[in-house]
């Protein structure tokens, strides 16, 4: 059901959320911490943008 870069997509939320995680509550960086959380909607966004494209090529 998965495909390895299905993997690779969530595996950059995981990062993405852990070191906002990490700036928010060890080093109180409250504004990176902000600005990293924001990467992670846009990274899945991407992830299904490449899902559907991969999705409508297969289908034609």
């Amino acid at each position: 059901m998965f495909k390895k870069s299905d993997y690779f997509i969530l595996l950059a939320v995981m990062i993405s959320f852990f070191i906002s995680a990490y700036l928010w509550f060890v080093m109180k960086d409250r504004e990176q911490a902000i600005f990293t959380a924001i990467w992670i909607p846009s990274i899945f966004t991407f992830g299904i943008y490449f899902k559907l494209s991969a999705l409508m090529g297969r289908k034609k």
